[in-house]
């Protein structure tokens, strides 16, 4: 029988039959502001509550900056620092901190990563790499080889994760193909501007072992709650967001 792990998002776990496959790597994909990041942290938060594990590895915002958005949602992650929770930056490269990532170098995390997890025992953890597309942006052909190689070596580690591709606003599609081939399952974050107003959307693409929700739903951002899923959207055409990024 598969294990199944809560997202921290009822409404997502009620999509997945109950939540995510234990072990697994999921992609979160989409553009700036549409709620992975918020996502993860959810994630994270959840294993905390729970008691297991987590690994962070921030490359957009600092160690503070995370730690102080996690409070707004009325989450307290100052108590587990350094041993519920490790958040790894790779915003320092010069700093002392052993949990500070000295260059934005794939098999770099893919080490300060298992540090984490040893540092943290062998039970069961959550790793959230946000975003894993920081680590090919000068060279997005390798996309695909490194994330091969972050699931071929971190899927050892008793490890469920979620792996954040940054999307581009104006074209609304990766910075090189790479995670969304290896990953377990696919969670697509999407924008659009309805009369004047920023709206966001979520759809569960991909997850294996999983009877999951097909639909697309409308989802929003709130402080103390963080993701909320307003409704499911049926009169949006997929095909007509992507023409209007490329109108503009």
């Amino acid at each position: 029988m598969v294990k199944r792990i809560s997202t921290g998002v009822f409404e997502l776990d009620s999509m997945l039959d109950g939540g995510v496959p234990e072990g697994f790597f999921v992609a979160v994909v989409g553009e700036p502001g549409t709620g992975k990041s918020v996502l993860s942290m959810h994630f994270i938060h959840q294993g905390l509550v729970e008691g297991s594990g987590g690994i962070y590895v921030t490359t957009e915002q600092d160690r503070g900056s995370i730690v102080e958005q996690a409070k707004t949602f009325g989450w307290d992650w100052e108590p587990f620092l350094g041993r519920g929770l490790i958040i790894i930056d790779a915003l320092e490269p010069k700093s002392t901190d052993p949990w500070s990532l000295p260059e934005m170098d794939i098999e770099h995390m893919i080490g300060k990563v298992i540090e984490a997890k040893k540092h943290l025992g062998y039970r069961p953890a959550r790793l959230v790499v946000d975003s894993i597309s920081a680590f090919w942006l000068d060279k997005p052909a390798l996309a695909r080889k490194y994330s091969y190689t972050v699931k071929r070596i971190l899927g050892k580690w008793n490890l469920t994760a979620y792996l954040v591709s940054q999307y581009a606003i104006t074209t609304a599609m990766a910075f090189g193909w790479g995670v969304e081939h290896i990953a377990d399952g696919i969670f697509r974050f999407r924008r659009r501007i309805v009369r004047g107003e920023l709206k966001r959307y979520f759809i569960i693409e991909k997850m294996r072992h999983t009877n999951h929700d097909t639909r697309m739903y409308e989802i929003d951002i709130k402080p103390g709650r963080g993701i909320v899923f307003v409704k499911p959207v049926e009169d949006i055409d997929i095909h007509d967001m992507e023409r209007e990024y490329r109108i503009h």
